[in-house]
C-alpha cells in the first residue's frame, strides 16, 4: 500500500512544524591543533550526543596525530626525519592531504608549497624555532619533484632532503573530517570549524543559510568586518595580522614565501577563499596571500573558488 499526502496548504505552517521538530541547538567543541574546533547542528533531542561528540573529537585528534610538526611521533615528523629513498608507511589521510598539497603547488606555480618546514623553524614559528638557518631557495628541492606517493600501498618516500609543513592545509582537512563524521551519523545540516576556518552543509531549520563572520584584519584586535553565508560551502582565511612575532622592531608573519625562504611581504593583509571543501579553501587562501597581489601575478585561481581580499590590491 502506498500512502500519498497532498502538498502543504500553508507553507509557513509546514516550516513551523519542521523547525519545531529540530528544536534543540547542539553545540560541541574541544581542543585540537593548538586551537579549538566547533560543531553546530539542530536536533530533535537536547541530549544523547555523547558518542557523536567522541567521534568528532577522535577525528580531529587523528588529524593532529598524523600531521602535526609539533608532535615528534606524528607520521609527518617521521616522514621529515626519514632518509631520502626510504619508503615509509603512512595513513591514508596523510596521502590524501599530500596529494592535494602537491596539486595546489603545481597549479599555483609554487606559491603554495609545503616544503618550507626549515624556513618556518628558522624564523621562530616551528617546534624547533631558530635552530637552523633557512635553506636557500636556490638549493631547496622542488617539493612536488622530491616526494613520491604510493596510494595503493599507503606509503611515501622522499628523493631529496625535505622538511614538510602542513599548517596551510591540515586545518582545512580537519574541518572536512568533522563534516564527514556528522554526515556519516545522519546529521544532514551542520556548521563546523577550526580556528575560524568553517564549512556549512545544508541550512538552519528555518531554511536560512549558516552565517559566518569575517574578521577585520587588524593585529591585536578581534572585530567583525562582515558576514558571509555558507550553504554547502567552506571558507578559510589566511592573513598577516595574526600569528606574528616581532623581529628587529618589525612584525613578521608566520607565512613563508617558498621563493625566498622569508616571511611574506606582500600588500595583502587578509585572504578568504570560498570553496566546496575547507582543505581546498585553506590551501588556496595561503597561495593567494603568498603571491601578495590581487589578482595573483604567479597563477590564475581556479574557476570553482571565490576570493575575498583585504589590503592594498594595487
Amino acid at each position: 500500500m502506498v500512502l500519498t499526502y497532498p502538498p502543504c496548504a500553508n507553507p509557513e505552517g509546514c516550516l513551523k512544524m519542521s523547525t519545531e521538530k529540530l528544536a534543540f541547538r547542539v553545540a560541541l567543541n574541544g581542543a585540537t591543533m593548538g586551537t579549538r574546533y566547533s560543531v553546530l547542528f539542530y536536533s530533535e533531542a537536547a541530549e544523547g550526543h555523547a558518542d557523536l561528540g567522541k567521534a568528532l573529537h577522535a577525528a580531529v585528534s587523528d588529524v593532529d596525530t598524523v600531521m602535526s610538526n609539533w608532535k615528534s611521533d606524528s607520521d609527518l615528523s617521521r616522514l621529515n626525519r626519514a632518509a631520502p629513498g626510504i619508503w615509509l608507511d603512512v595513513p591514508e589521510s596523510l596521502i590524501t592531504v599530500l596529494e592535494a598539497a602537491l596539486a595546489v603547488e603545481k597549479a599555483s606555480h609554487g606559491a603554495f608549497d609545503i616544503g618550507v618546514a626549515e624556513a618556518v623553524a628558522a624564523w621562530g614559528f616551528g617546534p624547533r624555532a631558530g635552530d637552523r638557518p633557512p635553506m636557500s631557495p636556490a638549493r631547496r628541492a622542488i617539493t612536488r619533484d622530491s616526494l613520491e606517493l604510493d596510494r595503493a600501498n599507503r606509503r611515501v618516500r622522499k628523493h631529496a632532503p625535505l622538511g614538510l609543513d602542513l599548517c596551510g592545509i591540515a586545518k582545512g582537512y580537519g574541518v572536512d573530517r568533522l563534516g564527514e563524521v556528522l554526515s556519516a551519523s545522519g546529521v544532514t545540516d551542520w556548521l563546523v570549524g577550526i580556528d575560524g576556518d568553517m564549512r556549512g552543509q545544508g541550512s538552519k531549520p528555518d531554511g536560512q543559510p549558516w552565517a559566518v563572520g569575517l574578521e577585520r584584519p587588524i593585529r591585536g584586535h578581534r572585530e567583525i568586518e562582515g558576514v558571509i553565508e555558507l550553504t554547502d560551502l567552506a571558507v578559510a582565511t589566511s592573513g598577516t595580522y595574526r600569528h606574528c612575532r616581532d623581529i628587529d622592531g618589525r612584525a613578521v608573519s608566520h607565512t613563508i614565501d617558498p621563493a625566498t625562504g622569508e616571511p611574506i611581504g606582500g600588500k595583502l593583509a587578509s585572504v578568504s577563499v570560498l570553496a566546496k571543501t575547507c582543505m581546498a579553501a585553506d590551501a588556496w587562501a595561503t597561495a593567494v596571500l603568498v603571491d601578495g597581489h590581487w589578482p595573483p601575478r604567479r597563477f590564475v585561481t581556479p574557476a570553482d573558488i571565490k576570493v575575498l581580499v583585504a589590503g592594498d590590491t594595487t
